[in-house]
């Protein structure tokens, strides 16, 4: 984001939370510390070949709140392994426990696919979400403004 300073002209430039409370989200918090995503894609792999698409997408659902409104770290794994047995519990009968979820985290597996699909993103010009990529060719940021897609849409 350019550092401090980079991070404030985004925010601004793209009116993020504007944007989140057009979105429904009532506290987009933007003081949070960036961190590294790579447990917590790891472990939305894991959870989606071990429980289905259904139970990743309410955990990725929990993880967009724990990190966009709550502010939390997504490589605190033990916070991070806690919040999503909570919501495991709402979906599955028999959760994995805190303690195994952090042994996942802790190790390194789904890390090697994590890596390639990250790479094969990079090669099509995606390098954050949400990405857009309209007729195979034109790529538009998820910060974009509906405008954006309104004139890209006219032209095609």
């Amino acid at each position: 984001w350019g550092g401090p300073a980079g991070w404030e002209q985004q925010k601004l430039r793209h009116d993020l939370k504007g944007r989140g409370l057009e979105a429904g989200i009532p506290h987009f918090n933007l003081d949070r510390l960036t961190s590294n995503t790579m447990a917590s894609h790891r472990l939305i792999q894991h959870i989606g070949k071990t429980y289905g698409l259904a139970v990743s997408e309410a955990i990725y659902d929990r993880l967009n709140i724990y990190y966009f409104v709550d502010g939390h770290a997504l490589n605190d794994r033990p916070r991070l392994a806690k919040a999503v047995v909570e919501e495991l519990g709402k979906h599955l009968e028999e959760p994995p426990s805190e303690e195994e979820l952090l042994d996942f985290l802790n190790g390194n597996q789904g890390r090697k696919e994590i890596e390639t699909a990250l790479q094969t993103l990079y090669d099509l010009g995606v390098s954050g979400i949400p990405k857009f990529i309209i007729e195979g060719q034109t790529v538009v940021d998820g910060a974009a403004h509906s405008s954006v897609f309104v004139n890209i849409f006219r032209e095609i």
